[in-house]
Formats: structure tokens, sequence, C-alpha cells
């Protein structure tokens, strides 16, 4: 599959990590451009190459995007019009300023910005460090740790679930993107290793 990667930051640049290793093509691009991505390719091989944001959209079937949350408006909606767009960003009011969702989860505010992708919230639950060296692909699902997934499209939810279950973690679904919700920073599930079983009953308990 190409998958495409918009962040090189440390979830952007372990995903595409990852995502490489299991055999995919990545094109992974930043905001300051393909030249500063230089030492990220060398370091993962010959299935990832730079580009530009707008390249790396266009180029995957999936996309992953892994910025601050305060730039997603630059998101190419164009390029990304049929693709599968998985959202790993987390909305911080420190960092991102004080935004008005009107009752929207985060993950429904890049949709509406976003009317013909496939928008899915997954990759942003988990440390980075943990993504990187946590993945068992030869594990059995239940002793590998959680990614959360959250969409309002089934097949793009299997999609992502699919590439999470390559890269050696278990996906757990949490709902629509309104209930996506539930993955955000403080949430009981946000930032908190969890196997599936226990997954599942946090999820039971906070509704």
């Amino acid at each position: 599959m190409n998958i495409g990667v918009v962040g090189s930051g440390n979830i952007g640049s372990n995903a595409a990590k990852l995502f490489a290793n299991a055999g995919h093509e990545v094109v992974v691009s930043n905001s300051r451009g393909p030249e500063s991505l230089g030492s990220l390719v060398e370091e993962i091989g010959p299935q990832v190459r730079a580009a530009t944001v707008e390249e790396a959209a266009d180029f995957g079937e999936v996309v992953l995007v892994a910025m601050p949350f305060f730039a997603y408006e630059t998101l190419p909606a164009d390029q990304l019009s049929g693709k599968v767009v998985v959202d790993a960003m987390n909305y911080y009011a420190g960092r991102d300023g004080e935004v008005e969702f009107n009752g929207l989860s985060s993950s429904e505010a890049v949709a509406r910005h976003l009317p013909g992708s496939h928008v899915v919230k997954a990759f942003n639950t988990m440390y980075y460090e943990t993504l990187r060296s946590e993945g068992r692909p030869s594990a059995p699902v239940e002793e590998r740790l959680v990614l959360f997934v959250a969409g309002d499209d089934e097949e793009a939810k299997s999609i992502v679930s699919r590439l999470i279950e390559e890269i050696g973690f278990t996906p757990v679904d949490t709902g629509s993107l309104s209930e996506g919700r539930k993955q955000e920073p403080g949430s009981p599930i946000y930032n908190v290793p969890m196997h599936q079983q226990q997954a599942r009953a946090t999820l039971a308990s906070i509704g």
C-alpha cells in the first residue's frame, strides 16, 4: 500500500518506520520541506522518500497526519479527497490556542475541513517510544498493546485496523468520530499502555 505521512515528529517518523518495515511504500513530509528529511529517509531505507505535504497527500492511499493540531486547516483538502486520512493529532489548548469546537470532537473538526476524505482517528493515544518499540507482529492479539480507532466509515476503519495489526498492535474500535473524543487527552485510555481486555473494560466504564 502507498502511505503518505504528514508530520515528521515523534509519531510521524516512527509510524513511517513501522509502515516501511511492514512492506509499504511511504512518502514522508513536513512543513519545512523534503530537504529537511534526508537523515530520516536515510535511516529508514529505500521504501521511504521525502516530499512536500501536497505530494505526500497525493501519493498515499492512506495518509497519516501527525502535526500540531493548530495547523490542521493547512491540510490540502483537494489532494486528500477520496483518501483514508488517519488523524493522529491531539488538541492542547496551551500549544494550539483556544479553539471553539461547537460541540464537535477534534477529529470531527478535521473531517469538516476535509469533506471528501474518510477520516479515522488513530495513533494519537500512544507514547511515541511505546509505538517505536512495543509492536509485536508475531504475538497473539490478546498479548499486544492496543491502538484505538474511531471513525464514521467502517471500511476506512477496517483499512486502518489492518495496518495497526501489521505493525504489531491490536486495534480497538471506540466508535464514531464523535465518540473519538474518548481518545482525546484527559481520557482514561489516553497514553495508558493496555491490552485488549483492559481497553474494552475501560471503554465500557467511560460510556
